[in-house]
């Protein structure tokens, strides 16, 4: 019997340690997954770049929309399942990854402009917009500038005011990881790898002052949003996604448990669970 009790009491412990370190997940920044192979991809000439982009499987489109610093490649495990039902579109903004940048300010008006051309050029009328941190400004953006292409917005990790950021951001380890991840593959895939310096500064200086958006502004919204944060989010502050969904009209907020600015990697199962019932209206 004491053989048994022991048995159950170290069970019970790893039981506990295993629990533990599931819940940290949030601290770890998973490595990019590899990308399937597109159906079709290339360089489409938008405004005044050369806009990296790719396309798989076929149905009903969605277009992820990664952050800021980042690339297309951040979507892997998300392309993997989506594209079994539906056609996929992901790209590089510009100035990130494969995509060329031009001396014009980065702005976010600018980069939602761009992906609406981007639409136009592959002739896709509406799409299912997902976006992380800056892609889901780009995507609220689209949402009050072009809301004729757009299904509905499924914004994680998004910010409407700067002030929607939290100060301690970069002192943070799992962030700095990803600067450091985003550095690393903006020099392998950039067609300017020496300038990722440049780069940082040039968008940074978009950072001090956008997005500036008001309650009077988001509350035009007219297409269905879905705000998902992660409840260790080490960037963006909880209040202000719930403040944004609040003024945006028939917003629905997600919490995503045990994930942080990078739920799609640390938790691909749960975020592709939550971006098919935003889909499903639920």
């Amino acid at each position: 019997m004491r053989r048994i009790t022991g048995i159950l009491t170290f069970f019970s412990l790893f039981l506990i340690l295993a629990g533990a370190q599931a819940a940290e997940r949030w601290a770890e920044l998973p490595a990019f997954p590899s990308m399937p192979a597109p159906k079709i991809g290339g360089m489409a000439d938008v405004n005044d770049i050369k806009m990296y982009y790719a396309e798989y499987g076929e149905g009903d489109p969605i277009l992820f929309i990664h952050g800021g610093l980042g690339n297309a490649d951040v979507w892997g495990r998300q392309v993997a399942e989506f594209a079994r039902d539906h056609l996929v579109i992901v790209a590089d903004s510009r100035g990130h990854g494969r995509s060329t940048r031009s001396q014009q300010p980065f702005g976010y008006d600018l980069m939602t402009s761009d992906y609406a051309a981007l639409l136009d050029y592959l002739k896709i009328d509406k799409v299912t917009l997902v976006g992380w941190s800056d892609g889901g400004i780009i995507g609220i953006d689209m949402a009050m500038k072009h809301p004729e292409k757009l299904t509905r917005v499924i914004a994680q990790a998004a910010n409407v005011t700067t002030d929607g950021v939290k100060d301690d951001v970069m002192n943070n380890k799992t962030f700095n990881e990803y600067i450091n991840v985003a550095g690393e593959q903006y020099r392998k895939l950039s067609p300017t790898p020496n300038e990722y310096d440049a780069f940082v500064a040039q968008i940074s200086r978009m950072w001090e002052t956008q997005p500036n958006w008001t309650a009077a502004d988001l509350g035009k919204i007219t297409v269905p949003v879905t705000l998902a944060i992660g409840d260790h989010d080490e960037a963006v502050k909880l209040d202000h996604t719930e403040m944004m969904a609040k003024e945006i009209p028939g917003a629905k907020l997600v919490i995503l448990k045990d994930a942080s600015h990078f739920a799609m990697l640390q938790d691909p199962g749960g975020y592709d669970a939550m971006i098919r019932d935003a889909m499903a209206g639920r």
